[in-house]
């Protein structure tokens, strides 16, 4: 899509239209912000994917990683503008054996991430994380162990939306970090 015929100038500005918020959703006291109709509309897919590329491109990115399962979306749209590989992260016993797996918490529950542990050549990848939303970290650390252990190393992350205040960011560490929208 041609930048200069986008409703919208910047990812920010498609986000804060096209969000839908959701109060009390996944449990009471929780406002969901729902990136659904920004990936249904096509001006607003592409100023975001546009953005999350211009970063994973001054990353130095050799491939992205796409967190199960809006990271898919977002990072494979990334991965084919940029000309390089996706590796879908997925949640446990999605892929066949074998596999590493790394455990880790949210802010709902436990859960695990696994990346198959052959057929993909890890060894020296720079790998940008891609996630649609960055709230206590506890997913994109698990995401970063997975790669790290399989061989390769992460040298950015890029998220659509960060919930402010739960800490997720101090648990990155020192790789850059690229947000397009805050909740505040």
């Amino acid at each position: 899509m041609d930048p200069a015929s986008s409703k919208y100038s910047t990812a920010r500005e498609a986000l804060e239209i096209r969000i839908r918020k959701v109060q009390d959703f996944p449990e009471k006291g929780v406002l969901f912000e729902d990136l659904t109709p920004v990936l249904a509309d096509g001006d607003a897919l592409a100023v975001v994917i546009r953005e999350l590329a211009e970063a994973s491109r001054a990353f130095g990115a050799d491939m992205i990683g796409g967190l199960d399962a809006r990271g898919f979306l977002i990072g494979s749209a990334v991965a084919y503008e940029l000309g390089i590989g996706i590796l879908a992260i997925r949640k446990k016993g999605k892929l066949p054996p074998p596999v590493i797996t790394e455990e880790y918490e949210t802010e709902y529950s436990s859960a695990a991430l696994e990346v198959p542990a052959e057929g993909i050549d890890f060894a020296g990848k720079k790998v940008v994380l891609i996630d649609d939303v960055l709230a206590t970290g506890g997913t994109l650390v698990a995401a970063t162990e997975l790669i790290e252990r399989a061989g390769g190393s992460v040298v950015g992350y890029a998220v659509v939306l960060e919930v402010d205040g739960l800490g997720g960011r101090e648990k990155l560490g020192d790789a850059p970090l690229v947000v397009l929208e805050h909740e505040r």
